[in-house]
């Protein structure tokens, strides 16, 4: 997605910071005791003999502290507020210019006592993203909905990290929670642009999600999360401020948004900050950090679309693919022979030392890929093959065609049957070890489940389980022929299925994907990717693939 900051001339940079906040909390009880000794400072970050009120990050240091005091809620000026038990925080200012804001603490005690104090910070900022703010509202008005038919809709990973690697929620997944009739996917959230404003509103139809950390802000308990009655009613500010966060540039737009008054996209995790991962005319993408922040942070990424049923047209939020490449370099139609041409196409046989690596329980022949009727046929068939169960095929286009750069498209129809694993995929030419060399998968698929495709890419720091991937829907993969698509620019890497791109990935000079590669195709069964689970009672499916091109 492209970026635009108007940062004034001034270069952002600035502290990193994880707000919280959540719903007032009831403190009467025991004795009586009001804060005492209330004192309140701010400080204006990043600031030079140059630049007295900042370098445009916005960031001020807010300091409060008091005798008897258990929390502390800052007004901050600028239509936010924030419930910090620490009495320190970091805020991110985010009209544009220099502005001066009255910031007010509430310093509350035992017993429900509470003490107050102002005092007032000027400070520059030169942050703003347009595009995601119009995105965001739509230019006016935009609603919201949890992508509840998308893959990892809800999920959770390190903080570290810029991917949900603990937990993904499958689509439909919280449709029922603890047995009854859930309220996670009822919530209908509104952005909308008054005056240069954002404003928020929240429709959850009475009943909020919880995660269980936090089931007693709603009148809840125990250790499962809970769908409970909660109030979301009310205009809300948001504002807009630069993300500072450990994501990688190219999975990120770099901005972040905070709610005010402990506004929340529909899953309570006590956070009103949320980071734009991904965001386009219906699909957006967020992450918010949930605990003590840093490093020991959670992590929780969120799905919505603008779709109240739910779904994405089949994909993450994807658009139409707009190539760059109209001029077909390579081809094969699978119209010649009964084999593979061997002009194009190698074998490999056997195995690979367990699967190369990967626990797969199949034995690669010269004799499972057929050309028939205009189709190349890989056949995967349980078979004892040579100390193995099953028996498959694997062709590569190595030594004989490749390539740097280009749009690839392959039309091919999936096996079917709980353990299937098949892939169309690329490999440095380059005679240097794995993940050096670079890895694109354009499809793979995971027979146990049957509505998803996937596609990553694998290289030096982002490899294996921590590649660099994304999922999309698909429907009927093994009774239908779908278009697999790579569009392989110098600057950037895009997957589409259908035509329809859902992964982007920003190819930058320091990827592996700047010299040729070659093509795979390969159907395994077992392995790691499919956790290796596999159907006993399977006996054969096939992958066909009517044409794979290659265009520049």
């Amino acid at each position: 997605m492209l970026k635009i900051r108007y940062l004034l001339g001034i270069l952002i940079i600035g502290l990193g910071a994880v707000f919280y906040s959540c719903q007032e909390d009831d403190y009467e009880f025991g004795d009586v005791k009001s804060p005492q000794n209330l004192t309140l400072e701010a400080m204006v970050l990043n600031t030079s003999e140059e630049f007295p009120y900042g370098n445009g990050s916005g960031e001020v240091q807010i300091t409060a502290s008091a005798d008897n005091a258990i929390t502390y809620e800052f007004f901050y000026g600028d239509n936010t507020s924030e419930i910090v038990p620490s009495g320190d925080t970091i805020h991110p200012y985010s009209s544009t210019g220099v502005n001066t804001y009255d910031i007010t603490v509430v310093a509350k005690g035992i017993g429900g006592a509470s003490t107050s104090a102002s005092t007032s910070v000027t400070v520059f900022s030169a942050f703003d993203d347009p595009e995601v703010k119009n995105l965001l509202t739509g230019g006016d008005s935009k609603t919201w909905y949890v992508a509840s038919e998308l893959p990892a809709h809800l999920g959770v990973g390190p903080n570290t990290t810029a991917t949900p690697d603990y937990y993904s929620a499958a689509p439909g997944e919280k449709a029922e929670v603890n047995g009854e009739e859930g309220c996670f996917y009822d919530d209908a959230i509104t952005f909308s642009l008054e005056g240069g404003q954002i404003h928020f509103n929240h429709e959850n139809n009475g009943d909020t999600f919880f995660n269980a950390s936090y089931n007693s802000v709603g009148g809840g308990s125990g250790s499962d999360d809970q769908c409970l009655p909660f109030d979301t009613s009310g205009d809300k500010i948001v504002s807009l401020s630069a993300a500072n966060s450990q994501v990688p540039e190219d999975q990120t737009t770099g901005t972040k948004f905070i709610i005010s008054d402990g506004g929340f996209m529909s899953y309570y995790i006590n956070n009103s900050t949320y980071e734009v991962l991904e965001i386009n005319e219906t699909f957006m993408e967020v992450r918010a950090s949930m605990g003590p922040g840093g490093d020991q942070a959670l992590a929780w990424y969120l799905k919505f679309t603008t779709d109240p049923e739910g779904g994405s047209g089949g994909s993450s939020g994807g658009s139409p693919l707009e190539t760059q490449f109209n001029e077909l370099l390579w081809e094969d139609e699978f119209d010649q022979g009964s084999e593979p041409n061997s002009q194009y196409w190698n074998y490999e046989i056997g195995n690979g030392n367990n699967g190369w690596g990967n626990g797969e329980e199949q034995y690669y022949t010269d004799e499972n890929a057929v050309v028939q009727d205009d189709m190349l046929t890989i056949n995967l068939i349980k078979e004892p093959t040579s100390g193995f169960e099953y028996s498959s095929s694997r062709i590569t286009t190595q030594n004989k065609f490749e390539f740097t750069y280009g749009r690839v498209e392959v039309r091919a129809k999936l096996p079917e049957g709980g353990g299937v694993w098949p892939a169309i995929w690329m490999l440095g030419a380059a005679d240097i070890p794995w993940p050096d060399r670079g890895e694109i998968d354009i499809m793979e698929f995971n027979g146990n489940e049957p509505d998803l495709v996937s596609s990553a890419l694998h290289f030096p720091g982002n490899f294996a389980g921590d590649a660099v991937s994304e999922q999309t829907l698909i429907e009927n993969p093994s009774t239908e022929f779908h278009d697999y698509t790579l569009e392989w620019r110098e600057d950037k890497i895009m997957f589409a299925l259908d035509g329809i791109v859902y992964h982007e990935f920003n190819n930058t000079p320091d990827t592996p994907y700047h010299d040729p590669f070659f093509m795979i195709l390969n159907v395994a069964m077992g392995g790691i990717f499919v956790n290796y689970e596999t159907d006993p009672n399977f006996q054969q499916s096939e992958m066909q693939i009517d044409y794979v091109r290659v265009y520049q």
